[in-house]
């Protein structure tokens, strides 16, 4: 697609990686300011009028709102007030597949803070999409060539 892509996990304080890598799950405490750093990245690429892919572990429904409206979403936790024009358009493609696929994706990958013991707390932590949000759900039981078609396809027909 020739966006600019960004990874979270790049952008976590120094504490939340310390604290995941001695298998410690983060909180809403902990999350909450890295996802209003993650708004502002995403702002400031709309603002400049470019399009951006953030790979993220948006687990809850209220993260998904401070991506889209930043820390105005804390309060009210709804995406924007009406009237205001603070809310980014986003599209969240839900990766939803069984624990073991994603176990063992996760086991394959090297040199990352995030042990696989914290997988569990992930899954317990998750709120799945669901309407009114914007999203599409992609299974992880496909192909990764499967899976990326499906993700470009639903962008591009908007």
């Amino acid at each position: 697609l020739g966006w600019k892509f960004y990874d979270a996990d790049d952008y976590h304080p120094l504490e939340n990686r310390k604290k995941m890598a001695e298998g410690i799950p983060l909180n809403d405490e902990d999350r909450i300011p890295w996802l209003c750093v993650l708004h502002d990245i995403l702002r400031r690429e709309d603002a400049s009028g470019q399009d951006a892919i953030l790979a993220c572990s948006a687990l809850k429904k209220m993260y998904r709102h401070v991506l889209i409206s930043g820390a105005s979403a804390i309060e009210s936790n709804q995406p924007g007030q009406p009237g205001e024009n603070l809310a980014l358009k986003i599209l969240f493609v839900h990766l939803d597949g069984p624990m073991d696929i994603t176990a063992s994706r996760l086991e394959k990958r090297r040199g990352h803070f995030m042990p696989p013991e914290l997988l569990k707390s992930q899954f317990d932590t998750l709120e799945p999409p669901s309407a009114p949000e914007n999203f599409i759900t992609v299974s992880l039981e496909k192909s990764l060539p499967e899976i990326v078609l499906e993700i470009e396809s639903a962008i591009l027909l908007g």
